[in-house]
């Protein structure tokens, strides 16, 4: 047989075999490899790591994680966990992995101490970070992470937040006008009022101001691109197919590029909060050119950006670093101090009591407390507040993956798959650790027997904080702002707003549950989980709302 005969030959039966090939049998082989892949690696890690106790796997594909990701409450699923395998124990999920989840105070000191250099984001979570806001503070870690930080840091001072507490009271007061004017066009002493989209509104307003030195309108009634597109997360569709969706998602980033209602969103919130932040960037370059600025030193977030910008110093960033910060700490002004906000409200509304003794603590005061006097002065708004953030933390869970072995000590022992008892468990690189920040922040073994109970008063006196709470060493004994170098940078800017907003709002009106005080409470889902009335559609929560008249 010739040269050229065989060639041809050749080239013949490779012709057939790739057109019998079809796409389902490429994607049978990718998975096939990657599943190989995955068990070997995952039988590396299991033969380093200490093989713990856990829940069994309820779904073929998705192990626990779609019980979880769908149930109402989250903290009592793991807190279950914890109680029956222990303070650390190993839970299944999407498509055979496992993580490791922690809910021991010494435990987590150990890992937020070393958060960000051998503890960072899993892979996924980069992946949706840069995507949706870009390479800022979100998504970095490590000296990278060091460095954008220590540029932000100068608008988040205690003496930073003390000069914008008057626009924080400007926002309620605004809030404040609206609602008698709602009230009175009622022809009674009373209306109904949504209040979750007015907390929306004063978390854009004052983040835009307080920020960026620019005034959204949200509170005057200006149409904001920016909170319709965040809005829209709420109405979107949350099938099994979407939910089951996204678990894989977590798993194969490069899925997220698929074209689903909600991969749609995102897409539509990256191109909103870019042209925003663009905009808002060039005309505050604009004005400091200029000389608009008067030469002032401008405190706020975005005069640090652009100065950090504009610095060569070892704190510089870059043009896209700066956009991804404001990027990120828009999302995160907008949703988060909203959340708890409308959560006091619904605790106030459900818990008289504690509504008008916290009144009568602001009526005694009298004057508008500011921020020094927010500090020392209304213990009881504290109380309210902190109660708020550590019943209904808006952020429920993190998850981080080990990029090196380690070894994770424990207060309290545990018995592993083994049998055996042992007081430190050992993680191998690529191992996941997950925290549930409101399973601890609601744990009856760390914060007693009533820790499920809406309680300020556990906040005033002594002992009223239980010895294993103060074993947590994060902000308050709270896992809320998490802790260690990724510890919330905005908390004091968050905590002096929501106590400004309280502090108008309770002193001048009374709040009552709509349908009575035994009207169920339920969750939503929005860029967060969001409260609810149970029931019914969207994320509204309409409370009765009449002046107080003294």
């Amino acid at each position: 047989m010739d040269s050229p005969y065989l060639l041809t030959s050749l080239h013949d039966s490779l012709l057939t075999v790739t057109r019998s090939v079809t796409l389902l049998d490429v994607a049978a082989a990718v998975a096939t490899v990657w599943a190989l892949r995955s068990a070997l690696r995952a039988a590396w890690r299991t033969s380093r790591t200490t093989r713990l106790r856990g829940p069994p796997r309820t779904d073929l594909i998705f192990g626990t994680s779609k019980q979880v990701f769908e149930s109402l409450d989250a903290g009592a699923i793991h807190e279950a966990w914890a109680r029956e395998y222990g303070v650390a124990y190993e839970v299944p999920t999407t498509l055979g992995g496992k993580k490791i989840m922690l809910t021991d105070p010494r435990a987590l000191a150990h890992y937020y101490a070393r958060e960000s250099w051998t503890y960072v984001q899993t892979e996924w979570t980069r992946f949706f970070l840069q995507r949706s806001f870009g390479r800022g503070i979100l998504w970095s870690h490590g000296e990278d992470h060091k460095r954008q930080r220590k540029s932000l840091t100068p608008a988040f001072t205690q003496a930073a937040i003390r000069n914008l507490t008057p626009i924080f009271y400007n926002s309620a007061h605004k809030v404040k006008f609206a609602w008698e004017a709602m009230i009175y066009a009622g022809g009674g002493d009373s209306t109904v009022i949504e209040v979750q989209n007015w907390m929306n509104r004063i978390s854009l307003d004052t983040i835009g101001l307080a920020g960026f030195s620019h005034d959204f309108g949200a509170l005057d009634g200006k149409p904001a691109s920016v909170a319709e597109v965040f809005d829209a997360f709420g109405s979107s569709n949350e099938s099994a197919a979407n939910v089951g969706f996204l678990l894989l998602t977590q798993v194969f980033p490069l899925f997220s590029y698929v074209p689903t209602s909600t991969s749609k969103l995102f897409c539509e919130m990256q191109r909103t909060m870019e042209d925003i932040s663009t905009e808002l960037l060039a005309r505050t370059k604009k004005e400091k050119d200029e000389g608009v600025l008067d030469g002032k030193e401008d405190k706020s977030i975005i005069g640090v950006l652009v100065k950090a910008n504009d610095s060569d110093s070892s704190i510089h960033l870059t043009h896209e670093e700066v956009l991804a910060q404001m990027k990120a700490l828009l999302v995160a002004g907008y949703e988060t101090t909203s959340i708890s906000m409308t959560w006091a409200l619904l605790e106030l509304a459900r818990n008289s009591d504690i509504q008008n003794k916290l009144r009568q603590e602001l009526l005694a005061f009298g004057e508008e407390p500011m921020y020094d006097q927010q500090q020392n002065s209304l213990p009881y708004l504290d109380a309210v507040v902190h109660e708020t953030l550590r019943v209904h933390p808006p952020v429920t869970n993190v998850v981080r993956v080990a990029t090196e072995d380690d070894v994770i000590p424990l207060s309290e022992p545990i018995v592993t798959q083994s049998g055996e008892v042992v007081n430190s468990i050992s993680v191998a690189h690529g191992t996941r650790i997950g925290i549930s920040i409101i399973c601890i922040n609601r744990s009856t073994k760390i914060w007693g027997e009533d820790a499920k109970v809406f309680r300020p008063e556990r906040w005033l006196g002594e002992g009223g904080i239980p010895k294993k709470a103060q074993d947590i060493q994060a902000y308050r004994h709270l896992l809320t702002f998490v802790d260690g170098p990724r510890t919330c940078l905005g908390k004091g800017f968050a905590v002096t707003e929501f106590k400004a907003v309280m502090s108008v709002l309770v002193k001048n009106f009374v709040f009552e549950m709509r349908d009575g005080p035994n009207t169920q409470v339920g969750r939503g889902r929005g860029l967060l989980p969001r409260p609810k009335i149970a029931g019914e559609e969207g994320n509204y929560v309409p409370l009765r709302v009449r002046r107080f008249e003294g």
